[in-house]
């Protein structure tokens, strides 16, 4: 499952995809469109939303792989911790994401943007999860960033508290998701038993 990030959409995926398939063809892939409302909907109210779309698909035991870029990465981890999808999930691979808030976001009214606000250093989200991230420790837990992310600022600030921690040789947020530099390194990974 890949889920994207805010203000994007599920062709953001379409060159990841492209490289995915040509190297395992059967690969069964869903992704979502999770609307953001340029981030009016706060990130709880995504991953119900997501939970309801992996049950009508998949139902409630099917073993599953998740990637998140940007938001999305924070979306799917409070799916995994809040909505037990950590039971039924074998890896869990972070792309950019904001896991520990992004100081682009602490400017950001939490009344008119609460996603976003969501993505706050010390939010109550991000500190609710930090309190239940034992929940990921059993998971494959994989995190990728850019260290010159503007985004998600500073950049190290978008890694998961367990697994590992990959910095890839690319410069900004977008790069992430549409660099070979990139792409390359995070299908290899989705791909590995």
């Amino acid at each position: 499952m890949l889920l994207h990030g805010l203000w994007d959409k599920p062709r953001l995926f379409d060159p990841l995809e492209a490289m995915l398939r040509s190297r395992c063809p059967k690969l069964e892939l869903f992704i979502p469109h999770l609307p953001h409302g340029v981030g009016q909907v706060p990130i709880r109210t995504l991953a119900a939303e997501l939970a309801e779309r992996i049950t009508a698909r998949f139902g409630h035991d099917a073993e599953l792989d998740l990637m998140g870029f940007s938001m999305g990465g924070v979306v799917a981890r409070t799916w995994l911790q809040e909505w037990r999808g950590h039971q039924r999930t074998r890896r869990f691979v972070s792309l950019g994401s904001p896991q520990q808030g992004t100081l682009a976001a602490q400017s950001v009214p939490s009344a008119l943007l609460p996603g976003i606000a969501d993505m706050k250093v010390g939010s109550p989200l991000l500190r609710d999860l930090r309190r239940q991230g034992y929940l990921l420790a059993k998971l494959r837990c994989h995190s990728l960033y850019t260290p010159t992310d503007l985004t998600v600022v500073p950049g190290w600030r978008a890694v998961l508290p367990y697994g590992s921690r990959q910095a890839l040789p690319v410069f900004s947020h977008r790069q992430l998701i549409r660099d070979p530099r990139a792409l390359e390194p995070l299908a290899e990974l989705l791909l590995r038993d």
